[in-house]
């Protein structure tokens, strides 16, 4: 599948993938922080923002996605990035495709199984807006309300609002490409080898995404894994505390 990407600096290459929802746009705050250093890739995932609509929707297959790309940019191998959903495709390219990864970084998230029920009234929120349609971005936010009481929550989730030309507001989600995989495939670890490069999870605090009891399992797949903690932070910790988590990926990145 062919992703919409864009793409910042010059410089070694580094893509960047957001999570469930999301868009490029989600780390663009950690994407310019590294231009001056790096070409910065960042990607609609498939199903998310600006990028094509597929039914099928797991980890294996949009690591190829990924590849892809790599390969229509002529790029032998890259630093990933990934953010949650992101950081499970980041693995498994790492794990499938271990030549063509220099470094990888995960944000909040581990290579494990997760329950589906993560996302609350998330899904049932989305689905409502695509099926309702709304006039107007309060009237979104009205109907949001109530399935997701946090306005944090809200606000990242309409960003996926885009106006149609009959006036109302759709989505830039493929919902039913998304739910269909979402109970299922969606909350699988990454499989595969062992990526014996270097590798570094980023944990909020906060969060429960990344726990002790995943520590076995994270080395066993990423024997060179190292893990970063920024304090007073939840699974958004790339927007909580963008200083922090920049300043954490560059270093890794930096170091020989």
């Amino acid at each position: 599948m062919k992703l919409n990407y864009s793409i910042q600096g010059e410089g070694l290459p580094v893509i960047l993938m957001h999570g469930m929802f999301g868009s490029l746009s989600n780390l663009g705050v950690v994407g310019r922080a590294l231009t001056d250093l790096y070409k910065v890739i960042s990607v609609d995932l498939r199903n998310h923002g600006e990028s094509p609509h597929s039914l099928e929707m797991d980890y294996p297959t949009m690591a190829e996605d990924i590849i892809e790309l790599m390969d229509d940019q002529c790029l032998q191998e890259a630093d990933l990035l990934g953010h949650s959903m992101g950081g499970k495709i980041a693995m498994q390219i790492a794990m499938n495709y271990p030549d063509r990864v220099n470094k990888l970084i995960a944000a909040d998230i581990a290579p494990v199984t997760y329950k589906p029920d993560r996302h609350g009234g998330v899904l049932e929120g989305l689905e409502a807006l695509a099926k309702t349609r709304p006039t107007s971005r309060r009237e979104a936010d009205e109907l949001l309300a109530t399935y997701v009481e946090e306005n944090s929550v809200r606000a990242f989730l309409l960003k996926n609002l885009v106006r149609e030309k009959d006036g109302q507001f759709g989505l830039r989600l493929y919902m039913d490409g998304i739910i269909g995989n979402y109970y299922d495939t969606l909350t699988l670890a990454p499989t595969g080898e062992p990526f014996s490069g270097p590798t570094l999870f980023i944990k909020g605090e906060d969060s429960a995404y990344i726990q002790d009891k995943h520590r076995d399992e994270v080395l066993r797949l990423f024997p060179k894994a190292q893990l970063k903690m920024i304090a007073n932070t939840g699974h958004w910790l790339h927007a909580e505390k963008p200083e922090t988590f920049n300043k954490i990926v560059h270093s890794f990145l930096e170091k020989p």
